[in-house]
C-alpha cells in the first residue's frame, strides 16, 4: 500500500517509484526534475553492485546514511529500467514540459538512449562542477555530473532569458541528508527552465533536495521515494518547510 504525505504544494508518495507513476492521472505535472540511483561506481558489474556507501563516498568519510535501494541494475537491466519510468513520465507530463535527470559519465550515454526511446526529445546536457573530485593520479580528476535535458514535444520555454550549460557548486556536507544529494542551489538554478508555480515531478526523491528546491522558489512538487527511511526523512524537511504560522 502507498503511503501518501500532503501539505501545502507538496505531495509525497512512499512506494515504488513504477507502481506510483502508473497511478497517477495523464497531463498532471509540468516538469520533471530527479536524480534517479546511477548504479553504477565502478567498471565491472561486481564493481557495481557493490554497497553504494563504499562506491560513492571518499574514504575516511564515516558518516552513515540510511541504504539506498535500487542501485544494483548491470547497465543493460539499468536502461531498460530508465526506458520504463521515462515512459511514465512523458504520459504524465503536459505538452512541452521539460525534463531534466541527473547521471555520472558512465551512465550518460545510456540513459540517453532511454530517454529518447521513452519519447523524450533530448536537448543537451548540462554540467554540475562540484569543484572538488577523488584525486587521480596521472589522470582527469572526475569532479562533473550531468543533467541530461529534454522536452515532451516543443519546449515550452518560461522565458527568453539565456540559461548557462554549466554550473558550478559545492556540496555542503553538513547539511547532506542522502548518500548521494545535491545542493539546493543548484537545484534552484535548474528549476529556472521551469514556468512559476509549475508542478514539479521527481520519482526518486531521496531526502528531497528539489523538493525544498521547489518550494524555495514557489513551485508545487511530487515526490515519489521506495525507501521508508528517506521518506520519513523527507517528510519532516518539508513539512518543517510547508507548516503555517502556528502549525508544528
Amino acid at each position: 500500500m502507498v503511503e501518501i504525505f500532503s501539505s501545502g504544494p507538496v505531495a509525497l508518495y512512499q512506494g515504488d517509484a513504477l507502481a506510483v507513476l502508473a497511478g497517477l492521472p495523464a497531463g498532471c505535472v509540468d516538469a520533471v526534475l530527479t536524480d534517479p540511483p546511477y548504479s553504477s561506481g565502478g567498471l565491472t558489474l561486481g564493481e557495481r553492485q557493490g554497497e553504494p556507501a563504499q562506491k560513492y563516498r571518499s574514504t575516511g568519510y564515516k558518516r552513515p546514511f540510511p541504504a539506498m535501494l535500487g542501485d544494483v541494475k548491470d547497465q543493460h537491466s539499468w536502461a531498460r529500467w530508465c526506458t520504463f519510468w521515462l515512459s511514465e513520465c512523458w504520459r504524465l507530463c503536459r505538452d512541452g514540459a521539460p525534463l531534466m535527470v541527473f547521471t555520472d559519465w558512465r551512465q550518460l550515454p545510456a540513459l540517453s538512449d532511454a530517454l529518447q526511446g521513452a519519447g523524450w526529445i533530448w536537448r543537451g546536457i548540462v554540467v554540475w562542477g562540484k569543484r572538488v573530485g577523488r584525486p587521480m593520479p596521472g589522470r582527469f580528476r572526475p569532479q562533473c555530473e550531468y543533467i541530461l535535458f529534454a522536452s515532451k514535444g516543443r519546449l515550452d520555454a518560461p522565458s527568453q532569458a539565456c540559461l548557462p550549460g554549466m554550473y558550478s557548486h559545492v556540496l555542503n556536507h553538513a547539511r547532506k541528508l542522502h548518500l548521494a544529494g545535491k545542493p539546493v542551489p543548484l537545484l534552484e538554478d535548474l528549476l529556472a527552465v521551469t514556468k512559476p508555480g509549475a508542478t514539479v515531478l521527481d520519482p526518486f526523491m531521496g531526502a528531497a533536495s528539489v523538493g525544498e528546491a521547489c518550494v524555495a522558489t514557489g513551485r508545487s512538487y511530487m515526490g515519489i521515494e521506495l525507501s521508508p527511511e528517506y521518506y520519513a526523512i523527507s517528510r519532516e524537511r518539508l513539512a518543517g518547510l510547508t507548516a503555517g504560522p502556528g502549525e508544528d
